[in-house]
């Protein structure tokens, strides 16, 4: 190998590490960052699921949240868990399994309906507040996605740093013994 495409080789090397190391920290503050903000953000609500055992939260009717009871939403998956299996379940006993879209044509037909209009407003709120815990989770997952990302832009830095390191201490060994071999057997032999 030349010692001009040796240095392109080490120049390209030293400039990958550089931008991968970068990106891969870069993921890392960025899911840091999304972690942290889901949480505050999910936390300042002073959402919790219902205490185990009680009749809100009934293990025939919400088995798959018994995990969570009488706990606090503070990440991503628990505000998709509140979002889907409680709200959802509720809201879909609210009218009949109707949207709010559905319920709020119905009501703009029949305003004198108090019915309709309670089952307007608490779809409404319901569905609000489903929407951004499901927002929150969405995050959430952009924040793991990120994560992962870092890892393998890690790796990926690792490698080329141990090919950078190679290419400096072990490839040259390497080539001047070879070298050397090589001048003995090439040598011209003498006649006698």
């Amino acid at each position: 190998m030349t010692t001009g495409l040796r240095w392109r080789i080490l120049i390209l090397q030293v400039g990958l590490i550089g931008i991968l190391g970068f990106c891969a920290g870069f993921l890392f503050w960025g899911s840091s960052f999304i972690g942290g903000m889901v949480h505050d953000q999910i936390s300042a609500q002073q959402i919790y699921f219902p205490a185990q055992g009680s009749a809100a939260l009934s293990p025939a009717r919400f088995p798959d949240l018994q995990q969570y009871a009488g706990q606090q939403v503070t990440n991503g998956d628990q505000a998709r868990a509140y979002a889907d299996s409680f709200i959802g379940r509720h809201l879909q006993a609210v009218a009949g399994g109707k949207t709010y879209s559905q319920v709020s044509a119905l009501a703009s037909a029949n305003p004198k309906d108090a019915t309709l209009a309670a089952q307007k407003q608490t779809l409404f709120q319901g569905e609000t507040l489903r929407g951004l815990l499901l927002n929150a989770w969405g995050w959430s997952q952009v924040g793991m996605f990120a994560f992962w990302g870092g890892v393998g832009l890690a790796v990926g830095t690792v490698a080329v740093l141990l090919a950078f390191i190679h290419e400096v201490l072990i490839a040259p060994r390497r080539e001047r013994a070879s070298g050397v071999v090589a001048r003995r057997t090439t040598a011209p032999v003498r006649a006698a």
